[in-house]
């Protein structure tokens, strides 16, 4: 963090200095699947890696941020990479860099690319940061495939006020001749997205357009041109989950892969803090005979997401443990969640900067027409909600730092 006095400052001159004197390592990866978007970057890829592994194939993966250690945003062939990995390499970064200005995720994502490039893979998954035109991992002149998942308001102190704006950024991952799957999109985003595609002769395999994906009688329904598939639910909840799937499933048949690929990847995926169940550990002791639940979405499609996701669960009382950023759109993102929830507990994220306070979300939170009281602590919410009623549904959200924040106190 001493290296630049910024968290985040996009450009991409810095990356390519660093690269260029580790002797540039993104000419030497595997077969790389760029992915950018506001919503479902990290279950796409889940899916995708899901699909891949299923069909035997070793692959390399870059995500951020990451919940409850930084080596989840490196798999190594599959693996987390390793403590003394992970050391050589920023190591090596640290010491190519020379002392020049950089910052955290700039050289991160270097070291991620700089292990890629050196351990045997068939493929490599990289997730945009932030954006995608100016963000680190948009170094790769020639991936196999480049992905853009839904696009809907999310940065905008740093992409832009519009859909116009952000779709621009993340469309800036698109390379000439290299074809991009594209995810469901407002209509303004879209016009964006084929317009940059036009401009570099791109083939977009577009939703609606060049494949469509449904739900029906509780199956998964997905047809391009070549056909039709019919396979079972996501195993990661919701109505996007679904539109998630069809994503990575029209990138693992464009890239040539069997209809079992694509079942592996609806059926094998997994993806932390994306509405999911929590089991064990203390906070379920906690929390007793009430369920226990955690998602890291943030913006206001996310809160129509989870929502819808939610109604698919069997019915309890729902309460709501929240903390958010306060960059956020705080109202935007509980109003659909109010709708279905019992009372929301507020809390600040723990050790987090720029948390929004527990009072300013609960305050928010009554603004849109919920019952909010503030806690402090997950722990002391979960054991008040428990108290009130034991047989709830705790839902712990709004933040992957929040998240990231629970699992760690939970292993």
């Amino acid at each position: 963090m001493s290296l630049h006095p910024k968290l985040m400052d996009l450009t991409l001159d810095r990356v390519w200095s660093l690269l260029a004197a580790l002797d540039q390592p993104q000419t030497k990866l595997p077969p790389v699947i760029h992915i950018a978007g506001t919503n479902g970057k990290g279950s796409t890829q889940a899916m995708i890696r899901a699909g891949l592994q299923g069909a035997g194939k070793a692959v390399h993966a870059y995500t951020s941020p990451h919940l409850a250690r930084f080596h989840e945003r490196i798999l190594l062939a599959g693996e987390l990479i390793t403590e003394p990995a992970l050391t050589d390499l920023l190591d090596r970064c640290y010491k190519a860099n020379d002392g020049a200005t950089i910052t955290y995720f700039e050289i991160t994502t270097v070291a991620g690319i700089l292990a890629f490039s050196e351990i045997p893979a068939d493929y490599t998954l990289l997730e945009v940061g932030l954006g995608g035109l100016l963000d680190a991992t948009n170094v790769v002149e020639q991936p196999e495939l480049t992905v853009i998942t839904p696009v809907s308001i999310d940065h905008t102190q740093f992409l832009g006020e519009t859909l116009t704006e952000i779709a621009g950024e993340k469309a800036g991952i698109i390379k000439r001749g290299v074809p991009c799957v594209v995810g469901p999109q407002p209509d303004e985003a879209l016009e964006v997205i084929e317009e940059t595609a036009r401009l570099k002769a791109a083939r977009l395999l577009a939703y609606g357009q060049h494949w469509h994906v449904s739900e029906e009688r509780g199956r998964l329904i997905y047809q391009d041109e070549t056909g039709l598939l019919d396979l079972p639910l996501p195993n990661l909840i919701g109505a996007h989950q679904i539109q998630n799937a069809g994503i990575a499933i029209a990138a693992l048949r464009h890239l040539g892969f069997a209809n079992s690929a694509c079942e592996s990847a609806v059926t094998k995926a997994r993806w932390p803090a994306r509405l999911q169940h929590l089991q064990a550990g203390p906070l379920v002791d906690a929390a007793d005979t009430a369920e226990l639940w955690l998602d890291g979405g943030h913006n206001p499609a996310a809160g129509h997401a989870l929502a819808e996701a939610l109604t698919r669960l069997p019915k309890r009382p729902l309460y709501l443990i929240c903390g958010m950023l306060n960059t956020k759109d705080i109202a935007g993102y509980l109003r659909p969640l109010a709708k279905i929830s019992s009372a929301l507990y507020a809390v600040d994220i723990p050790n987090e900067t720029n948390t929004l306070p527990a009072t300013e979300t609960a305050k928010t939170a009554r603004t849109v027409g919920m019952d909010a009281f503030e806690a402090e602590s997950v722990l002391s919410a979960i054991t008040a909600i428990r108290k009130q009623t034991p047989q709830a549904r705790i839902l712990i959200c709004g933040s992957l730092y929040l998240a990231g924040a629970v699992l760690r106190q939970n292993s």
